[in-house]
């Protein structure tokens, strides 16, 4: 099995997001040890932006970045992504690996019924962290866009673990961290 593990926050060690996407993934390799595990962190490597060189392929080298980041998600059966809000969306070092990801004839195509996701059969993980209170209010445009992009690449196995209010003060921080332990989602087990 592979797992792709993409962070984006830009804090490090201070990260909320990273700490706990860390945590899920030790969680799997607990269960599978011989489990396969890319890591991609757009914090400290991004990809660049996308640009019309990039998307006419005249910039070979930023076209070979591209196909890798799209080969790992493409051969990832589940994807733990770190998705902290920044001014009320993700982070654009995660939107560039997005525009990476979304390639017509590769995850998508446009049928005469409308375009299919071509990225069936993963499982996504999202850890979305926040400094204020944002779950299901309008100021929240990190998990409807990501269930939107994921759903038009064919994925519907898609889980979000929140941790809000980080920013409000020590104790919300603390409290936020411990929810988000409490519901870190469990590795499906195989049938013997």
């Amino acid at each position: 099995m592979k797992l792709l593990h993409i962070d984006s926050s830009i804090l490090g060690d201070q990260s909320v997001s990273r700490e706990l996407t860390g945590a899920i993934v030790a969680r799997w390799r607990d269960t599978a040890p011989d489990l396969d595990v890319v890591a991609r962190d757009l914090g400290s490597e991004p990809l660049a932006h996308l640009s019309g060189a990039a998307l006419a392929g005249q910039d070979a080298a930023e076209a070979a970045r591209g196909e890798a980041a799209l080969r790992e998600f493409l051969d990832a059966d589940v994807v733990v992504i770190g998705a902290p809000m920044y001014n009320f969306a993700i982070p654009s070092s995660l939107k560039a690996w997005i525009d990476r990801i979304a390639v017509r004839g590769r995850t998508f195509r446009y049928t005469a019924d409308g375009p299919e996701g071509l990225a069936r059969d993963k499982r996504v993980i999202v850890v979305a962290s926040a400094g204020g209170i944002h779950d299901g209010q309008p100021s929240d445009f990190v998990e409807p866009y990501l269930r939107h992009v994921f759903a038009f690449l064919g994925v519907d196995d898609i889980e979000f673990v929140r941790a809000e209010g980080i920013g409000l003060s020590p104790e919300h921080r603390t409290a936020a961290i411990g929810r988000a332990h409490a519901t870190l989602p469990v590795p499906l087990r195989k049938a013997a």
